[in-house]
């Protein structure tokens, strides 16, 4: 089997699991005086369903994709139904770059750089709250490994 099948195979079965069912693990992380409870994907099937079919993101809510290796990773939002900012984080936390990702598209949003971890948030979170390239996400150093 090709990793496109295999790709293709795991997206499906994620596609009928409901998303509560995930058990994602939760991590409070921080953002200046601002509090992140961001769900964390750390598995590649998390990695992959990420935030899709989800209608609502509460507020201080994100999720933290961390990947085993520093690279100049992507996101995408096929079959996210929501707007959602990503930061692309290098591995001490500090922001890479930001961009604002619209649903349902398959436009490729990249790290400029490599980065270790990318935090998914509502639209303009960071913006609305002044962070930029170079603010520094704490609690980083407490998220649970890529496997």
């Amino acid at each position: 089997m090709n990793t496109r099948s295999v790709v293709a195979a795991v997206v499906a079965l994620l596609a009928v699991v409901p998303v509560a069912a995930q058990d994602l693990p939760m991590l409070e992380l921080s953002a200046g005086m601002h509090r992140i409870e961001a769900e964390v994907a750390n598995t590649e099937p998390r990695r992959m369903f990420g935030l899709m079919r989800r209608e609502y993101l509460p507020p201080q809510r994100g999720m933290l994709f961390v990947f085993d290796a520093d690279a100049r990773h992507c996101m995408w939002m096929k079959n996210t139904l929501i707007p959602l900012s990503v930061a692309f984080l290098d591995a001490h936390g500090k922001v890479i770059n930001i961009e604002e990702m619209e649903p349902q598209t398959e436009n490729n949003h990249c790290a400029a750089r490599p980065a270790r971890f990318a935090l998914e948030m509502n639209p303009s979170w960071f913006r609305k709250r002044g962070i930029g390239p170079g603010a520094a996400i704490g609690g980083i150093e407490r998220a649970p490994p890529a496997r």
